[in-house]
This record gives C-alpha cells, structure tokens and sequence, in this order.
C-alpha cells in the first residue's frame, strides 16, 4: 500500500470518527427532527392523527353531553359543559403554540404534546363513557355513583368545608412526611455506612418496615390520647422505612475506590459521608423519597380516618355516614388531584437534583 493511500485511509478514518462524534453530541431536539425526517407518509399521518385525536374526543364528549337525553334529573347542567370546554380549549392553544415552535424549528414542544396526546384522547373518552353509565343512561346505579356534573355542583357549593379539609389533610400529610424523611436519612445513612450501626438496626428496620399501616391503628387509639400525633405517626412510620430501605442499599452500593480515593487526599470520616456517600447515593435516596410518598397518600386517608376531627378522610367518612355520595365522590377527587400536584412537585425536585444524570443529551 503507498503513502499516499494510507494518507486516504488515515483522513476516511477520521471523519468517520469525526462524524460519530458529532453524532453523539447532538442535542435530543436534534435527534427528534432526524427521527422524524426517517418517518414515511403513513407514520407522518399516524401522528397527526393522534395529536388531533384529544380534540376529536374532546368534542364527541362534548356533543355526547349536549344531545343525548338525560335519564334522570340534572340540576345547573353547564357546570360540567364548562368544564369540557376549558379542557378543550386548553389543549387547543398548546397545540397551536406547538405547530408555532414547530414552524420556528423548535420541535420539543410539538414532540411533548405528542407523547401526551393519546393519554388526553382517553381522558376524553372516559369522560364520556362515564356520563354515559351515570347520568344518561343509569347503568351505574344512582345515587351511589353520582355523574359528574353533581360532584362538581356538590363540590362547588361545599367548597369551604372541602377547602378547610384539604388544608388540614396538607398539614398532617408533610409533617409525617417531613418527620419520616428526616429519620430515615439519618438511620439510612447510619446502616449504610457504618456495618456496627446496621447489625443493631437492621433487625429493628426489617420487624417494623413490613408491618402494614392500618395494623398500628388499635395500638395507637389505645396507647394515646393524642389522635392527630397518632396519625403522624402512622405516615412517618412508612415514610421512614422506605427512605431507610433506599439510603441504606445506596450507600452500601457506593464504589469502595471512592472512599480510598477521598482518604487517600486527605479526606474526613464527616467528608467521607457528606461530600462522597451521600452525593453518590443521591438517586436511591431521591427515590426513597418518592416512594415515601406514595405510602404517606396511601396511609393518610388511614390515619384521618381514626377518628380526627378534620381532613379529607374524615370528611369521607362523615359524608358516607349521611349516605352523602355526591360528597364523598368530590372529596375523592380533590384527594386525587392533591396527590397528584404533591407527587409531581416532588419528581420535579427529583429531575432537578438528578439534572446531571443527562449527561450529554440535552
């Protein structure tokens, strides 16, 4: 072979590479536009389609509503009308914002609503099947299962109580969330890095963890007087273990080489913990944290209804008891969408924390 073909070979060599950098470091907008330029006519189609579809189900629900007869009474119909139209209008202007940033070759915005899109369409849609077996046809028993445009009526008229009981149910489920999370970092962290501490708390964390919530609800009515403290108890409880469980698997899992690294430079038992174990264990503990919360939503309802005298569970239970349905399915709800905000509030904090996991995708 010549010199001067090995000099060819050399510089094809290189801009092969050259171009497999440049396409690993292109951005997730990029890839998205590259992604989509492969697409046939038919897949092209297809996605029209679907991020037209919210508002093809938007409407049928809508014109479900207006036009099919009512099987029973339907007090302030426009309530829920209102509501549809809202929705609709909602995801009518993201949609032409998203063919704006589309038009401008900004393409994230349209790729989002995209993903989005058919989980709307079934939102629709099961509104509307909904109405169907509640208000327009009876299928689901009344007044058991109410439609919702009386939880909505029902909702607006009780809205004060709902208000003040949501309030209450916010303050007792971040104090026993609180709580929990503050010990379980602490005795994650104790069992994760020091084997004495996990040989004495490891048989204690594995006795309590497992029990479930609503067994410690005869023990508390009985050992105290104080129900609300009984209550965050109970959400603490499993907060905590599902925060100790996640900090303590991190930090046994961080690299040894880490540690003999930071001693080798010097490094303090307290920095070992702070500036190594606890930073590697980030994403195990962060996701202790969620799942913390999911036990805390699930085990609040528990505790509110032992017998407090305030909060969404009690309010459930109060509105069972005067055989209230409409209430008690516009408390469940509100209970819905609180979870919902908290929990979201909380993956946001997450994705924030854990921002550098992205690495080179943007």
């Amino acid at each position: 072979m010549s010199a001067k073909q090995t000099t060819t070979l050399q510089q094809d060599s290189l801009g092969a590479q050259t171009d497999w950098l440049a396409g690993a470091s292109l951005s997730r907008q990029e890839l998205a536009e590259l992604e989509e330029k492969r697409k046939t006519p038919r897949q092209l189609a297809w996605d029209y389609f679907l991020i037209f579809s919210p508002l093809l189900c938007g409407l049928a629900a809508i014109l479900e509503y207006r036009l099919v007869p009512d099987a029973f009474s339907n007090d302030n119909p426009m309530t829920y009308f209102y509501l549809l139209v809202i929705m609709l209008v909602i995801y009518g202007l993201k949609l032409a914002w998203a063919f704006f940033q589309r038009s401008r070759n900004k393409r994230q915005a349209y790729q989002d609503l995209l993903y989005l899109a058919p989980r709307k369409a079934v939102l629709f849609l099961l509104l509307l099947a909904y109405d169907v077996l509640t208000l327009k046809t009876g299928i689901l028993t009344q007044p058991f299962i109410p439609p919702i445009n009386q939880i909505m009526n029902i909702a607006w008229i009780d809205r004060e109580m709902i208000i003040l009981s949501s309030l209450h149910t916010l303050r007792l489920l971040m104090l026993g969330y609180v709580i929990g999370v503050a010990l379980g970092l602490v005795t994650g962290i104790f069992c994760g890095y020091s084997p004495r501490f996990r040989y004495w708390l490891d048989p204690v964390i594995k006795f309590l963890g497992p029990i479930p919530t609503s067994t410690w609800i005869p023990i508390i009515m009985v050992i105290t007087s104080n129900l609300f403290g009984g209550s965050v108890f109970i959400i603490a409880l499993g907060v905590w273990f599902a925060v100790t469980v996640a900090t303590m698997t991190g930090i046994s899992n961080v690299d040894k080489s880490y540690f003999d690294v930071a001693r080798t430079l010097g490094a303090k038992e307290s920095q070992l913990v702070f500036r190594v174990a606890i930073p590697s264990a980030m994403p195990n503990i962060l996701q202790g944290m969620t799942q913390g919360m999911s036990s805390a939503c699930t085990a609040i309802m528990i505790a509110e209804m032992m017998g407090v005298k305030a909060g969404l569970g009690w309010y459930i239970t109060w509105a069972k008891a005067w055989a209230a349905y409409d209430k008690m399915f516009a408390s469940l709800f509100v209970i819905s969408l609180i979870f919902t905000a908290v929990t979201k509030l909380l993956q946001a904090f997450k994705n924030y924390v854990l921002r550098w996991q992205e690495g080179g995708v943007a």
